[in-house]
C-alpha cells in the first residue's frame, strides 16, 4: 500500500512537472570555443535525462563486471556447500538404516565438502560406532568438547560410549559435564540421578531429583513416591560413614513423607535398637502396627523389656495383637510368644484359627516347634518339616519389576537394579543371593532382631 502510494505520488510529480515545462517554454543557449548552441528547454531536460540513464548504465556494468570473480566464487561455495548438506543427509539417512558403509562414505564426503561443522563430526563418530570402530568414535567425541556449541553432544555421546562399556565411573563424570552445560536438560538430569542411585551416592542423587522437581522436569507424582526411597538410601550411605545421626534424620524424614512406608518403619527401628531405645522402640510399634505389621517389628518388639519374664511378654503380644486383631501377623507374633512361654494349648488355638489345611512354611515350622515343645513328637515334627519344604514360601522383598524376592529391603532390588521396587509379599521366585552388599539395609551388626528386613 505504502509502496503504491510512493508511485503515485511520483508520477503526479513527473506529470505536473511536464505540464509546467510546456507552459513556460524557453531556449537554452551553450556558448563553448567561440561558437553558440542554443537549445529548447524540453529537449535540453530529455537530452540531460537520457544522459543520466547512460551513465547509471555504465557504471552497472562496471561494478559487474568488477564483483564478477567473487560472485563467481561464491556461486562455487554455495554448490558445494549444497552438496555436502546433501551427503551429510544421506549420512544420516545411512546412519539410521543401519548402513555402516554408507554413512563412512558419506561422512568422509561431508566432512571434505564442509570442513568439519558439528554436525559433520557427529556423523563421523556415528559411523564409526556403527563400523565398530569405538576408539575413532570416541577421538570424534572428544574433538567435539573443543567447539562450545559441539561439546554437549560431545559429552552425551562419550556417556552413551561409558554406559555401554560399563564404566559407571566415567559415564557420572560425563553426564555431571553435562549437567554443567545444560543444568534444566531433562535427559541429563534423570541420567544424572540414575547413576548416582546405580553407585549408591544417594545423598547426590537427592541433590538431583529435588532439582529435577524443581525444575519441573521430574513427574511429580514419581519424585514423590521415590523420594523416601532415597532417603532411606541416603540413611545407608550415612551410617555407611559412621554418621548416626545423619541416618536417623533420613529414615525419619522418609516415613514423615509417608507415614505407612514399612521400609522407613523398619529403617527407624534398626536404628533406635542398636540405640537401645526400647521405649521409643515399643511405643514406635505400637503407632504403626495397626497397618503396618511385619515380623521385624514382632522380633524387635519381642526384644524388648525383660527376656526373662516369658509370661510378661506374652501379656505385651497380647495387647499387641488388639491393635490389629485380624491381621495374621498379629496372630502369629503371639503364637511365637506363646510357644517361647510353653502355652501350648493357647498356641495352638491359634494356629489351627490361622489354618491348617494349606499352611504356609512359616506356619508350618511353628507347628513342628509346638509339636517338640509340647510333646517331643518328632514323627510329627519331620512330618511338618517335610510339608514346610513345599509349602507357600514366606512373604520376603518381591521386586515389582521383575518378581524375584530379595531376601533384605535395600534401595535397589539385587536382581535387575529397579529402584524403589522391593515390597512386602510372597513371590515365586526366590533370589536371595542376588543382594548388592554394597547397597543392602541390614547394619553391619544389626544381629537376628532384623534378620528378614
Amino acid at each position: 500500500m505504502i509502496r503504491t502510494l510512493i508511485f503515485i505520488f511520483l508520477a503526479a510529480l513527473v506529470v505536473l512537472s511536464t505540464v509546467w515545462i510546456a507552459n513556460h517554454p524557453g531556449n537554452l543557449s551553450v556558448v563553448w570555443g567561440g561558437g553558440r548552441i542554443d537549445i529548447e528547454l524540453p529537449t535540453a531536460l530529455g537530452g540531460l535525462f537520457l544522459f543520466m540513464i547512460l551513465v547509471g548504465l555504465l557504471y552497472r556494468l562496471w561494478w559487474s563486471i568488477r564483483r564478477a570473480p567473487k560472485a563467481f566464487w561464491n556461486a562455487r561455495q554455495l554448490r558445494k556447500r549444497e552438496r555436502g548438506y546433501k551427503a551429510l543427509t544421506q549420512g544420516m539417512v545411512a546412519v539410521a538404516a543401519g548402513d555402516a558403509n554408507e554413512a563412512r562414505s558419506q561422512a568422509q564426503k561431508a566432512d571434505k565438502l564442509l570442513g568439519e561443522p558439528p554436525l559433520t563430526m557427529l556423523l563421523s563418530a556415528q559411523a564409526a560406532q556403527l563400523n565398530g570402530d569405538e576408539a575413532a568414535a570416541k577421538r570424534y567425541f572428544n574433538s567435539m568438547l573443543k567447539r562450545p556449541e559441539t561439546a554437549f553432544l560431545g559429552l552425551r555421546g562419550l556417556l552413551m560410549q561409558a554406559e555401554r562399556d560399563g564404566d559407571a565411573v566415567a559415564a557420572l563424570s560425563y553426564a555431571a559435564r553435562a549437567k554443567t552445560l545444560q543444568p534444566k536438560t531433562p535427559w541429563v538430569l534423570s541420567k544424572m540421578f540414575e547413576l548416582q542411585t546405580q553407585q549408591g551416592q544417594w545423598q547426590s542423587a537427592l541433590i538431583t531429583l529435588d532439582q529435577a522437581i524443581k525444575a519441573n522436569e521430574a513427574k511429580i507424582p514419581y519424585g514423590v513416591r521415590q523420594r523416601p526411597t532415597v532417603l532411606l538410601g541416603c540413611s545407608i550411605e550415612a551410617e555407611n560413614a559412621g554418621n548416626r545421626a545423619a541416618a536417623m534424620s533420613f529414615a525419619e524424614k522418609a516415613q514423615k513423607e509417608q507415614p505407612k512406608n514399612l521400609p522407613a518403619i523398619v529403617r527407624r527401628l534398626q536404628l533406635m535398637n542398636e540405640e537401645g531405645k526400647e521405649r521409643g522402640i515399643q511405643k514406635l510399634i505400637k503407632a504403626v502396627w495397626p497397618h503396618s505389621p511385619h515380623p521385624t517389628l514382632a522380633k524387635l518388639y519381642a526384644a524388648c523389656g525383660d527376656q526373662a519374664d516369658a509370661l510378661m511378654r506374652v501379656k505385651r503380644f497380647e495387647e499387641l495383637r488388639e491393635l490389629n486383631p485380624d491381621h495374621p501377623e498379629s496372630r502369629i507374633a503371639l503364637v511365637q510368644s506363646l510357644i517361647d512361654a510353653n502355652i501350648w494349648g493357647a498356641a495352638r488355638k491359634h494356629l489351627e484359627a490361622l489354618g491348617l489345611e494349606n499352611p504356609s512354611s512359616r506356619i508350618c515350622r511353628l507347628m513342628a516347634e509346638l509339636e517338640e515343645g509340647e510333646n517331643n513328637d518328632m514323627e510329627k515334627v519331620h512330618q511338618w518339616l517335610v510339608r514346610a519344604s513345599t509349602a507357600e514360601p514366606d512373604p520376603s522383598w518381591s521386586c515389582s519389576e521383575c518378581g524375584v524376592s530379595n531376601i533384605v529391603w535395600a534401595p535397589l532390588c539385587g536382581h535387575c537394579g529397579a529402584l524403589g521396587s522391593l515390597e512386602w509379599g510372597v513371590s515365586e521366585k526366590v533370589a536371595g543371593s542376588l543382594i548388592n552388599p554394597k547397597i543392602t539395609a541390614l547394619p553391619a551388626n544389626s544381629g537376628s532382631a532384623a534378620e528378614n528386613y
